[in-house]
């Protein structure tokens, strides 16, 4: 009997997956694992809030399998010495896996597929988790594009993608190999800091599925102005699902296609979502062509920037959602509890912290890194590089975000602040974006900076470095 393992990672679902579809047509049954080796990607291994989402997906794809008579075997280790293991004790031939970009996880399946190659094994990978490989597009002078707008319209180009696979008919082997229990893995929290996560989400193939058609009912239509309000649900929240891959771009393409009769692009709102899928695109595509960003400024004169010397207490101060701007700890708290942060608010709460509080980007980036369900080392790289005007595409640095400003503008009624920061929630309107003018004794910070002052000093920063 021919037997291919399916090599699961960022792709954890049935349905418009390629490696699933070819294994299929090449062998006579597959045996689903997913190998646990947080240790191969570099100092990028998943965070607290990541490795929750994973555990619940995991278990999901497990139960989607169970109901086709297959398994998911789990495993930890190194990757190659596990699949050696599986490929021994299963008498399979063949590994299949969904490529990812991250520069640890490329240079690792470039030296499996290179080593079971080499030992008579067939080992493929393909694409499923972007509509465009990232080495396929240049620029005409062969250069990789920087500049958002050209690179999207160059995909348009190459798109529509083609239409999503099915879930192919499915068969696993006679004998199944030993898998650890989930609970092996050690993805949830010891102390259950947890349940606002599990109120807000549904990790899993199904739960993505239902997320997108309800986007698609509700709020596609009006997306090119419901996305910047945050008190409201404007936005598709497809991110997480997207990042574990519980669904494909080509999925939510062909959606989209479907909820506005055959044309994405003649809808403004599904015009300006689907854009949004460009950014995704163009973050791995920047990830891609210079993989040492998600540490270093691509722009090489910011490595030189007068961030502050001492910061813990503010940036401690940002992470609890004590600043004494709302708009800023609206975000900060709602990520901590939900473990996800509106767009137009992790833009704001950026801008603070690199421009106003002057803290070396890498600071935000990392508490993303670990508090997100959706923390993708490809897209919190160029969005804290888009905001700290370091990166590609990045907007001009002058451009500091006014927390006050923007709050009134896109949360003029405060139900935002309302929302996550409760002591500020019986307030009028007329002073929820700046509670110190409330006559009222209240139980919030006041301001830990001076708007004014702190641009200024972010400025003078950026003078004595622009010409380098």
């Amino acid at each position: 009997m021919s037997i291919a393992l399916i090599w699961f990672r960022c792709d954890l679902r049935l349905a418009d997956n390629p490696v699933l579809h070819h294994a299929m047509q090449a062998h006579e049954c597959v045996i689903p694992v997913y190998l646990h080796a947080p240790h191969e990607e570099a100092s990028w291994k998943p965070g607290a809030a990541s490795r929750w989402w994973l555990h619940h997906s995991l278990a999901a794809l497990d139960a989607e399998l169970r109901q086709r008579g297959l398994r998911l075997i789990l495993r930890q280790g190194d990757s190659l010495t596990v699949l050696r293991e599986l490929l021994r004790e299963t008498g399979a031939t063949a590994v299949y896996w969904n490529r990812r970009y991250e520069p640890a996880v490329i240079a690792r399946d470039r030296t499996i597929k290179a080593a079971l190659r080499t030992e008579g094994f067939v080992a493929e990978s393909a694409q499923a988790a972007l509509l465009i490989e990232p080495w396929t597009l240049l620029k005409a002078d062969e250069t990789p594009y920087q500049v958002f707008t050209p690179f999207w319209k160059a995909c348009l180009r190459k798109l529509p993608p083609a239409a999503p696979l099915p879930v192919p008919k499915l068969t696993g082997p006679e004998q199944w190999p030993d898998s650890l229990p989930l609970d092996a893995l050690q993805l949830l929290p010891r102390i259950p800091w947890d349940a606002g996560l599990a109120m807000a989400w549904r990790p899993g193939e199904a739960g993505a599925q239902a997320q997108l058609e309800s986007f698609c009912a509700t709020a596609l239509t009006s997306y090119a102005q419901g996305r910047d309000w945050p008190g409201r649900e404007g936005v598709s929240r497809l991110s997480p699902h997207l990042h574990f891959g519980e669904i494909s771009p080509r999925q939510i393409w062909a959606a989209v296609t479907d909820a506005t009769g055959g044309d994405p692009l003649s809808s403004k709102g599904a015009e300006t979502y689907l854009r949004e899928i460009g950014w995704r695109e163009f973050a791995h595509y920047v990830l891609y062509h210079w993989p040492h960003t998600p540490e270093q400024p691509l722009q090489e004169r910011f490595a030189a920037y007068p961030w502050r010397k001492e910061y813990a207490e503010l940036l401690h101060a940002w992470q609890q959602g004590r600043t004494g701007y709302p708009i800023v700890d609206a975000g900060m708290r709602q990520l901590w509890q939900t473990g996800w942060m509106h767009n137009r608010v992790r833009m704001l709460v950026a801008s603070f912290l690199v421009k106003n509080c002057r803290i070396p980007w890498q600071e935000g980036a990392r508490w993303f890194w670990d508090t997100l369900v959706d923390a993708d080392l490809a897209s919190n790289t160029l969005g804290w590089q888009w905001t700290a005007g370091c990166g590609v595409d990045a907007a001009p640095y002058f451009r500091v975000f006014n927390p006050f400003v923007q709050g009134e503008k896109f949360d003029p009624d405060g139900a935002y602040i309302r929302r996550w920061i409760p002591e500020l929630a019986t307030l009028p309107t007329t002073v929820i974006h700046q509670p110190w003018n409330c006559a009222s004794k209240l139980d919030y910070p006041a301001p830990i900076l001076d708007f004014a002052a702190s641009r200024a000093e972010a400025l003078a920063g950026w003078e004595r470095i622009k010409g380098g």
